[in-house]
């Protein structure tokens, strides 16, 4: 007898109506944000400042400037400037002086400062937002003892970084298990919707990626500036988070996790039931309909908080981001339809004795499929962070990719087990049918059905005492979960892949770690392109070096400056030449003057110079060895009377 299929509910209706619109907004919210992003390279990079580092200058500069590789986030305490005894000689005020694709920042210091050594710290938020700062020096007159201390820590560290980098995983975690789940349930195994175990998996990821995202929110102050938890309540500062790229996509995340709300409402709510009672083909179609509805919005909240990550981080920066976004956007949602549909099938293999065979085997395409876009996508992001085989070994970035790859590889290798244990299950026969396709699917034994169908199993008398009642109730439930785990052990096949299954997923969780962890490290590609930069911002291959430094002495008549070339700069001989000058401009005609070279890095030096006086004011020396090419340390010690001398210094680049 066919059954008359019941008109679907006012409800119902409504949740098939809504989905269509709602995913019509988000994507339109989504091309949005597309839209608004910008194209910049990676990771900011300080390339000049002035003064530069241990520069000295014969008078006090009215500012401190400093120059970036690409737009950067600052306030008005990034950039500080402390004297010999560690006070603060800035004013306080951010200086914007950026001007078409010159980006840079400055000071204003106060007027009158004394002679010494002064340190400048900075710090800053980098176009894919993340923190980068620094320090350096800079002298007055002279080179100084300086009581400052330069900070141990980079920005983004200590305390609040480790809450910020476990709140980071706790949201990749949740979005991986919140859209794996899900699409588990619309692509594999529609009737898991009603299973209890997966909706506390998936309403517990919502959950922990809201909160994540929150947290992150709030430390986001605290996290690119002072460090301090107490920053959390600082308005000010999270009135301005929000107007950054990061803040704004921490905001659209939590929006589109309100979308997710509904979308686990209806997939749990109306889609459960429908499920359940699905019996006709006019049914089945009004339960495909409303399956369609739910996929179709699902996939759009799904790519578009997986875009709130590709908008802010290492995919909106760098070369080809209207490439690279779209592509890392299908990166995250192939790993999550693969490590979070993993993680479901582990719980309905461990807690719900019922799933069929099919389902398994449906995810076991889903997943092949979810491979081939890691794959192709990753590829293509690997190419683009690292951009040569040097950077794969030789930065941290690639080391790490390099680990995650192999991971990728461990987990293929134990992803095929589980594909021949589900070949396994396809294959074997099944135990009484009828009471198989009524539990679900896999088989369960002939004393499983008489147990449950017995007339002593149903019939319960419940004592008066609460407390008996209490315990007998326990006693029944531990009856219960026996029962249950004596029927999954009973299918040797089932148990094969479910140990299976629990390896891939410990193993999912180290590459949930270590990705994690490289989108916060700078790429590759950005790392070379720095040292490249460095060393073509300092190099001086076909022209001789000439640095000019002030000097005082602290005696009478004891200030001057001394003119310095290095000619050809180069490893090898070269010849140097000194001028001196008493300030006015006339020659001045030094009792003595000396210069040693020193490179640090090879721990060579000093290379002692005494060259011989050519005329007054002027000295050489030819044939002046430098054996290797860095960044050599010029000293340059004047006496300007029997008891008045100093040395003064400057770092230069030979090629």
């Amino acid at each position: 007898m066919t059954a008359t299929a019941p008109a679907p509910s006012t409800a119902r209706a409504r949740a098939t109506a809504l989905l269509p619109r709602l995913a019509l907004v988000l994507a339109a919210l989504l091309a949005t944000l597309f839209t608004a992003a910008a194209p910049a390279t990676a990771h900011a990079a300080l390339t000049a400042s002035d003064p530069t580092d241990g520069a000295v200058v014969a008078t006090a500069p009215a500012q401190v400037t400093l120059s970036f590789s690409e737009q950067v986030a600052m306030g008005d305490d990034s950039i500080r400037v402390l004297d010999p005894q560690g006070r603060r000689v800035d004013t306080g005020e951010l200086r914007d002086m950026c001007s078409g694709n010159t980006v840079r920042y400055g000071t204003a210091l106060h007027s009158g400062l004394p002679n010494g050594t002064y340190t400048v710290a900075w710090q800053a938020v980098s176009a894919d937002s993340h923190p980068i700062s620094g320090a350096f020096t800079f002298s007055i007159g002279a080179p100084s003892a300086t009581e400052v201390s330069l900070p141990t820590t980079t920005a983004g560290g200590g305390p609040v970084g480790i809450a910020y980098g476990i709140a980071r995983y706790a949201a990749y975690a949740g979005f991986t298990v919140l859209v794996g789940g899900a699409a588990f349930i619309l692509l594999c195994w529609r009737r898991g919707a009603a299973q209890r175990p997966l909706q506390k998996l998936v309403v517990r990821a919502w959950v922990t990626l809201t909160a994540a995202t929150l947290a992150m929110l709030v430390l986001r102050t605290p996290y690119t500036g002072s460090g301090r938890f107490a920053d959390i309540f600082d308005l000010d500062g999270l009135r301005a988070v929000l107007e950054t790229k990061t803040g704004a996509s921490l905001v659209s995340r939590l929006l589109l996790l309100g979308a997710a709300a509904l979308f686990v409402a209806v997939l749990f709510g109306v889609y459960a039931r429908r499920t359940q009672d699905a019996t006709s083909e006019e049914e089945d179609k009004d339960t495909r309909d409303l399956t369609f509805g739910l996929a179709i919005g699902g996939a759009v909240v799904a790519g578009g908080i997986a875009a709130t990550w590709a908008l802010s981080e290492h995919a909106s920066t760098g070369i080809q981001p209207g490439l690279a976004m779209p592509a890392d956007i299908l990166h995250m949602l192939a790993v999550a339809t693969w490590l979070g549909g993993l993680s479901a099938l582990l719980v309905a293999l461990h807690k719900v004795p019922g799933i069929e065979r099919s389902a398994v085997r449906r995810f076991s395409g889903v997943a092949f499929v979810s491979v081939v876009v890691l794959a192709v996508t990753g590829v293509y992001q690997a190419w683009r962070q690292t951009g040569s085989w040097s950077a794969l070994t030789g930065t941290e970035y690639g080391r790490l990719l390099l680990l995650k790859v192999a991971l990728v590889a461990v987990l293929l290798g134990v992803a095929y087990m589980s594909r021949k244990w589900t070949a396994r299950l396809a294959e074997a026969p099944t135990v009484r049918e009828g009471a198989a396709s009524e539990a679900g699917g896999l088989e369960v034994t002939a004393d499983d059905v008489s147990r449950e169908t017995s007339p002593a199993a149903a019939t319960v008398t419940v004592p008066a005492d609460p407390e008996r009642a209490a315990q007998l109730a326990r006693q029944r439930a531990a009856l219960e979960n026996a029962r249950e785990k004596r029927v999954r052990d009973a299918d040797p096949d089932r148990a094969g892949l479910r140990r299976s299954v629990l390896v891939e997923a410990a193993i999912a969780v180290v590459l949930l770690v270590v990705t994690t962890i490289l989108t916060s490290t700078e790429p590759g590609r950005t790392v070379e392109q720095e040292a490249a930069r460095g060393s073509s911002a300092t190099a001086v291959p076909d022209r001789a070096v000439k640095i000019t430094l002030p000097f005082d002495t602290g005696g009478q008549n004891g200030k001057g400056s001394v003119r310095l070339e290095l000619d050809p700069g180069r490893v090898g001989a070269n010849t140097l030449h000194l001028w001196a000058d008493n300030g006015g401009g006339q020659p001045f005609d030094l009792p003595e003057i000396k210069v040693a070279f020193t490179l640090p890095a090879k721990d060579i030096g000093p290379l002692p110079v005494v060259p011989d006086q050519a005329a007054p004011g002027h000295w050489t020396a030819s044939g002046v060895q430098l054996p290797l090419a860095g960044e050599w340390r010029i000293d340059v010690t004047v006496r300007t009377s029997d008891i008045d001398q100093t040395t003064v210094q400057k770092t230069v680049k030979i090629g």
